[in-house]
This record gives structure tokens, C-alpha cells and sequence, in this order.
């Protein structure tokens, strides 16, 4: 695969040579372009049209400056972002993501993911993302309601039902979300699916809340369905305690694993009986307090600082759930030596390629984020079509939807994978099924 090595070569070096201070960006690009490589063999009109240079290019990226006034009258600054990375299958979808980490680097990483996640969900979603550098820790809510009414009074301009349809992500929940669509209401007098991840009496869908963390154990479940295994009985970890983690704990206990660790930024907590569903939900989604108080309740944990560590602890089956990169080749060979014999992404990007080839070279049953994580923006895209229609789906419906869009992922990238040469990689599968429809439908419209 020469010629196409060489393809690689020329589209990465074009890509640092224009963003050389992104790593997070370059690093995507990479993973999903070297498993192109028997597709750019098989289809050199792709190579021929410059599908993949374009591929690689945002559509457009906004940057502005987000002004707002804290408790105390002072006058407060924040970096606002949003990338229109590809519309090529239908409006922008990504989330919003309010972190001191974020910069353009990792919105345009998080962007481009989303465009081949959004592709194997089978819905009519092009992919994008946004979010600023703003911290909604430790503010109150005054504070991010004057925050999020000066976010969208500039990101307004650049979304729309049929234009560009934000959510959530990490640091945007249903409150944020809420202040975001009062104010996009307000200002364009609009009442229409612009924003997903709304409340329900103001066109929320049921099964949003809970949708990407079940999406990854309905995906999980096929994938070990389909290698013989079940999760019934297993020890699960889950990092993470935000939305996707505590869903993914509540699906995993319906499904009869048991999950013995969870973490946040600060560290990790280990309940060798179970973490307790209900405990975690209150500290997290109503308290909105750490983790560590957890073990003032349940006496036969433990705590500990570092939520890296998280990943020494003996399981079956891992689920990363907090960030990027959070799984690194060290914690792989940890969690390999241990025992773990599957591990499923709930995260955007949260194992390094060091992890990744560590799982596949020990045989390690692995889930790729764009797959195994695609429930939210399935869900929020069933909310769209909710919104359109004017309608409100029952939870057992959009549930039921839900986990037949999973199922169809896992067995696409599966098949995908077989017909490229590469049978049981399911990372390499994703990228192929997820970049086919994306580029066919690029090719069909032209130089555009």
C-alpha cells in the first residue's frame, strides 16, 4: 500500500504544516486516515477529486469573545467556538462543551469525530462542535445564565433547525442548555429544534438523558453477543461520573454486571459490592458534589486522588467515559495484565493509539468512541425529527429506536471491516463505513 501510505503522508504534513499547534486534531486525523488505506486503494477517485484534503478541512470556524458579568458586578471574558466541520449528509450536530481546556485544537478534534460518528448512526446529521474555555464549576447559576445568554447572543448567527443543531457535552447539561435555547428564542422570536437536550416540557425527547451511556452498553452487547460472551456477572469499571458514566452504570446493572469503580477529575472511588446507583446520582446530578463524598455513605469503599489509577483495578470489561486520552499504553498493559477482555469507548477519543494497539494485540475485544458512543447524537437527532413533527415519542419508543441504531452500528463496522481486509477491527471499521457515506456524498455534490 505504497501509493497510499504516500497519500497519508502528504494530507498529514499539509494538516501540521497549517494548525502545527494541534495536537489533539492531529492525532485524529491520523488514526482515521491510516485505516483508509485499502479504501483510498480500492477508490482512487477519491484521491484524484482531493476528497481527503478537504476531508481533513472545516467547512468553517467561528472564534468570538463571550463577555459576561459575574455575582460581584465584575466584568468577566471567555473564548467562544464553533466549527462547522462537514455538511455534506445533512445539517452540523455536535455538542458544546464548557471547559478550561478548551481550545481550537480539541473542538476541531471533537468536530471531525463527530462527523463519521454522526455518519453510522444512518441519520441525515453532518457533524461540527463548539463550546469555550468557560468553567461552569463553582459558578452559580445566575452566573451561567448570563454566560450562556452571552454565548449565543453571538452563536445564534450561525445555527438554525436546518443550518446547525448544537448539544450538550462535557460542562453543558440541562441547565445550560435551557439558558441557551431561552435566549436563542428570544432573540430570533424562533421556536424550533435549533438546540437538542432540551427539557421536556419545551421539546425534549425522553431517553436523552440516559442515551449515550445505554447506547454503549446496547453496543457492548452485540459486540459480545457476536464473540460468544455476555455481560451478565461480569466487574465492570466505568470512569467518569458525568451523564454518560452514571447511564452506562445504571444499563450495566439492568444488564446484570457489576460496576466497581467510578471517578471525576479529582480521583476515583472502588466499591468491591457495587457502586450504588442512587448514591451517585444524587451527589452528581443533584448535590453536584466530588466523588470522594461517597465514601462518607458506603464505609466499604475507598477513595483515592488521581483518577488515572482508576485503571489498575482488576475488571472484565473497562469503559472509559471521562475524556480524551484518559487510557494511555501504560494503563492498557494494566488493564491487560489484569484481565480485562473488552473495553468499550463512552468518551470521545479516551484511549491513545499506544492503548488501542495494546487491546488488539492481546486480543481484547475493542469498541471505538465514534461507534460505541454514537447514542447521543442518534438520540438528539430522533429529537430533531420529534421537533419537525411536532410530536413526542413515549421513553420504550425512543429507547427502542436507540438500541436499534446501535445494533445496526456494530454490525456495520463489523462488515466493513471484513470487506477492507481487516475482520475484528472495529476501529479501522468505523472509520471505513463512517468515511464511505460521508465521501460519497461529497463526490455526488461536487467541488464544494
Amino acid at each position: 500500500m505504497g501509493q497510499s501510505q504516500k497519500v497519508i503522508d502528504e494530507v498529514m504534513e499539509q494538516v501540521k504544516k497549517r494548525d502545527p499547534d494541534q495536537p489533539e486534531f492531529h492525532q485524529a486525523v491520523l488514526e482515521v486516515l491510516e485505516s483508509l488505506k485499502p479504501v483510498i486503494e480500492k477508490h482512487p477517485e477519491f484521491v484524484e477529486a482531493g476528497l481527503l484534503s478537504r476531508i481533513v478541512e472545516p467547512e468553517r470556524q467561528v472564534i468570538f469573545r463571550v463577555p459576561w458579568f459575574d455575582d460581584q458586578g465584575r466584568p468577566r471574558m471567555n473564548r467562544g467556538y464553533r466549527v462547522h466541520f462537514n455538511s455534506a449528509i445533512g445539517p452540523y450536530k455536535g455538542g458544546l462543551r464548557y471547559h478550561p481546556s478548551v481550545n481550537l485544537g480539541i473542538i476541531k478534534f471533537l468536530g471531525f469525530e463527530q462527523t463519521f460518528k454522526n455518519s453510522l448512526t444512518g441519520l441525515p446529521i453532518g457533524g461540527g462542535k463548539g463550546g469555550s474555555d468557560f468553567d461552569p464549576k463553582g459558578k452559580s447559576d445566575s452566573e451561567v445564565m448570563r454566560f450562556c445568554q452571552s454565548f449565543m447572543t453571538e452563536l445564534f448567527r450561525y445555527v438554525g433547525a436546518d443550518i446547525d443543531v448544537p448539544a450538550g457535552d462535557i460542562g453543558v447539561g440541562g441547565r445550560e442548555v435551557g439558558f441557551l435555547y431561552g435566549q436563542y428564542k428570544r432573540i430570533t422570536m424562533l421556536y424550533h429544534g435549533v438546540l437538542t437536550g432540551k427539557g421536556i416540557s419545551y421539546g425534549g425527547s425522553l431517553t436523552r438523558t440516559e442515551a449515550t451511556g445505554y447506547g454503549l452498553l446496547y453496543f457492548l452487547e452485540e459486540m459480545l453477543k457476536d464473540n460468544g460472551k455476555n455481560i451478565a456477572g461480569k466487574t465492570v469499571v466505568i470512569s467518569g461520573s458525568g451523564n454518560v458514566a452514571i447511564y452506562a452504570l445504571e444499563k450495566a446493572r439492568q444488564m446484570g454486571a457489576k460496576v466497581v469503580a467510578m471517578s471525576d477529575s479529582n480521583g476515583y472511588i472502588f466499591d468491591p459490592e457495587g457502586i450504588k446507583l442512587d448514591t451517585i446520582k444524587r451527589i452528581k446530578e443533584i448535590e453536584r458534589k466530588r466523588i470522594k463524598v461517597y465514601v462518607e455513605e458506603h464505609p466499604k469503599a475507598q477513595y483515592y486522588e488521581g483518577s488515572k489509577g482508576i485503571w489498575t483495578i482488576k475488571c472484565d470489561i473497562a469503559l472509559p467515559c471521562a475524556t480524551q486520552n484518559e487510557i494511555d499504553g501504560e494503563s492498557a498493559k494494566t488493564l491487560v495484565a489484569n484481565g480485562v477482555w473488552a473495553v468499550a469507548e463512552g468518551a470521545n477519543m479516551p484511549s491513545t493509539p499506544e492503548a488501542i494497539k495494546t487491546f488488539q494485540d492481546n486480543g481484547v475485544l475493542f469498541g471505538p468512541a465514534k461507534a460505541s458512543n454514537a447514542g447521543g447524537v442518534a438520540t438528539s437527532a430522533l429529537e430533531m425529527s420529534q421537533n419537525s413533527m411536532r410530536l413526542s415519542w413515549t421513553f420504550e419508543e425512543v429507547d427502542a429506536k436507540l438500541k436499534d441504531i446501535m445494533v445496526n452500528i456494530y454490525r456495520q463496522i463489523s462488515q466493513a471491516a471484513r470487506e477492507y481486509g481487516c475482520e475484528g477491527d472495529l476501529a479501522a471499521g468505523a472509520n471505513i463505513a463512517g468515511f464511505l457515506k460521508v465521501a460519497n456524498a461529497m463526490m455526488a455534490q461536487g467541488l464544494v
